[in-house]
Parts: structure tokens; sequence; C-alpha cells
């Protein structure tokens, strides 16, 4: 696996430093320690911050090769992801504080936007990966993010919960509340739902992942961080879907952003496939309310 970390010297980029450590060695990672300096005057302390930086993976027996480009951050990183294709790329993530869109720097939510491979936000300090909490939306298109979620999470060693928020549905669809408070049934069931969640869940445990299904009821991003606080999980999983034509951005939804906004531990902003086609209303709605 190709990693890509980038690092502007300062405090925030340590905690990429120290997660990057943490899945060199399982990955067999080859890894690349990218600066950028937008003046000149920068260059010599920026590459002994970064020499500092490898030196420290090398303690992992990490080999980093040190990459220093001049010019705008988000457009050296769009160049260098660009050239050469990156399995991951590690940013750090500065808080600025909890208003507006923007919690944290905003030109980390603008790489996450702008390149190809999927973004590990280096959020909080970890001394381990052992539990991922992935955000499924219970969808088809979510499905190469739980794959590559899967990877990470068995060379790690790490167990993996899928979880889906439904919101509170009128009470004439109680049974359809019922059956989602019940994970076994669910899965069984024909509904589009049950389907996707065990595709996913079967996928987890083909790479030999422990995993589970979990399921909640409510405000979705609420819900999400109860589920954090209650799981102690190391790793929140969420997702970006492409923009449709010839736009090579990618697109940040509310949930992703407000994740990134209110996390405290790292967060994977991994890349949805297309949905499949031969998708209908009429079949959504069968799969949704249809046999069970």
């Amino acid at each position: 696996m190709k990693i890509l970390i980038c690092s502007d010297g300062m405090p925030a980029s340590e905690n990429a430093i120290d997660l990057a450590a943490l899945l060199a060695g399982p990955l067999k990672a080859e890894i690349t320690l990218l600066g950028i300096v937008e003046k000149s005057s920068d260059e010599q302390p920026l590459r002994e911050a970064l020499e500092r930086q490898a030196q420290s993976l090398r303690t992992q027996n990490a080999q980093p090769d040190i990459v220093v480009r001049a010019g705008e951050p988000v457009r050296q990183i769009l160049d260098q992801t660009s050239s050469i294709s990156y399995d991951l790329v590690l940013v750090g993530a500065r808080w600025t504080g909890a208003s507006g869109h923007y919690w944290r720097s905003e030109r980390t939510y603008e790489v996450i936007k702008a390149i190809q491979p999927p973004v590990l936000v280096a959020i909080g300090e970890r001394k381990q990966l052992k539990r991922f909490l992935v955000c499924t939306g219970g969808k088809e298109f979510i499905e190469q993010a739980v794959r590559f979620t899967g990877e990470i999470a068995a060379a790690v060693g790490a167990s993996v919960t899928l979880l889906h928020v439904m919101a509170e549905p009128p009470a004439i669809y109680v049974n359809l509340v019922q059956l989602e408070e019940n994970v076994d049934q669910l899965l069984e069931s024909k509904s589009e739902l049950g389907t996707n969640l065990l595709r996913q869940k079967r996928e987890l445990e083909r790479l030999a992942v422990p995993a589970e299904v979990r399921l909640r009821h409510g405000i979705v991003i609420d819900q999400v961080f109860e589920e954090v606080r209650a799981g102690d999980y190391d790793l929140i999983v969420t997702g970006t879907s492409q923009a449709r034509g010839l736009l090579g951005h990618y697109i940040m939804g509310d949930l992703t952003r407000s994740i990134l906004n209110r996390a405290n531990v790292p967060v994977l902003v991994a890349r949805a496939g297309p949905p499949k086609a031969g998708r209908t209303l009429w079949k959504a709605f069968k799969g949704l309310f249809g046999a069970r």
C-alpha cells in the first residue's frame, strides 16, 4: 500500500505521523512524507521538521521518502496524488473553533473534496486501532468503502461495526421499526437495507474481520456520536461521492462534514462507488416495505 502523509511540520501534523506509525508496519506501506512551503524562506526549517518526523517513522521500521513542494498547499497535494497513485492520504486537522460550516482548518475539507484517494484525517491521539465504526447509510454504493476499511482492519487486527441510523418513522410504520430493531431478522429479510447490510457484513467476514451490525433511530449525527461514545471506537469511517459529469471533485455531504467537525478520533473519508444500475423508485419502496 502506498501512503502519502501531508505535513507542514507543525504540531497538528504530529497526529498524522503517529497514526501512520500504527499503520505502516501492518500494511507493509510505502510512505511518502510531503511538505509544502508557500515562501522559499520556510523551506529549510520545514525540511528539518520533516526529517525529525521521518526519524520517528523509522523507529517503526518505515522508510519514508521526503518530498518538498512549493506553492498553494491544496494544489500541490492534488498534483502529487495525480502524478503518483496513492492508496491513502493522511492529513492533520487543526481546530479553528465551533462556528460556521468548518470547525477545523478549511484546507482539510478542500483536500478531501479535491483528491482521488481516500483521506484519513488524524484527529486526537490514539495508541491503538482496534475498533472501527463505519457509517454505512445502508446503500450498496458504500461497499467500496467497506471493503477498503476491511483491508485496513484485517491488517491491524481491528473489528468493524456497521452502523445504520434510521429517522424515526410515523407511527403507522411501527412494524418497520420493530423489524429494524431486530438485527438478525433484518439481515434475513429481503429488504434493500437488510440485503445490503448482510452483504457488507459478509465481505468483512470474508477478510477475516470480526463484524457486527448496529441499528439506531433518531437524528443521524447525534446517534453516530452516541454510538462512538458507547463503543469507544478508535476510528470513524464515513464517505464521499464523486460529482457527476466532467467535474473531478468529490462531494462531501453534511453528515461527513459534521463528523469531521465533532470527532475526537481519526476519521477515514472513504470513496463510495457509483450506485448500481437498475434501481427504480418502485424497487426501492418494494425493498423497504415489501416481503420480510
